[in-house]
């Protein structure tokens, strides 16, 4: 109310939702941890969901929250928050059944890459085994960076990880993986 926003009744709790909030969860407060008593100290609640409330309007054809359609707004620090939408949300697949190599298990050309983000990184860190090179693997634009830079290993390796972090930006890690093994056999 003093926030401007509108008070929905619940139908499992005493506290009012938030009627504009498309994720609602009613839950029961199971354990409150205080945290400290001096400045930025606060308390951490522990809660048992026990209801939660989803507007379909966020949701994809698989019935899933789509963060594009959602516009999170996430808490910083001091009086700064930021937007997750748009180009800021990106994906990265998790293993189901076995962890990833990890990021430590990369070669080291890749591992300190200039040009591979931290996330490029990840993607490549999460496959759960070292990738062979695959010798039926063609790419046009791979062979031209091969055939143009093959004098040059240093502007090859460079030109092979933009290249791969394109590929990586379209989720196409394995294809980036071949890119990326290839600076290694050529």
């Amino acid at each position: 109310m003093k926030a401007g926003f509108t008070p929905l009744p619940s139908e499992k709790v005493k506290p009012f939702r938030v009627a504009e909030s498309p994720v609602q969860i009613e839950c029961r407060v199971r354990d409150i941890i205080e945290t400290g008593t001096g400045g930025g100290a606060g308390n951490l609640v522990i809660c048992e969901p026990i209801l939660l409330h989803v507007n379909e309007d966020i949701l994809d054809a698989a019935g899933k929250i789509d963060p594009q359609k959602i516009d999170l707004v996430a808490r910083m620090g001091a009086d700064y928050y930021c937007r997750a939408s748009g180009t800021a949300v990106f994906e990265v697949a998790k293993p189901n059944t076995q962890l990833g190599i990890g990021v430590d298990a990369l070669p080291d050309t890749i591992r300190n890459s200039h040009i591979l983000t931290g996330n490029n990184l990840g993607q490549l860190g999460n496959v759960t085994n070292l990738p062979p090179v695959d010798p039926g693997f063609t790419d046009e634009h791979l062979t031209n960076i091969v055939q143009y830079f093959s004098i040059n290993p240093e502007e090859m390796e460079k030109e092979l990880h933009r290249y791969a972090k394109q590929l990586l930006d379209s989720h196409k890690v394995n294809e980036a993986w071949q890119v990326l093994l290839a600076g290694n056999i050529s």
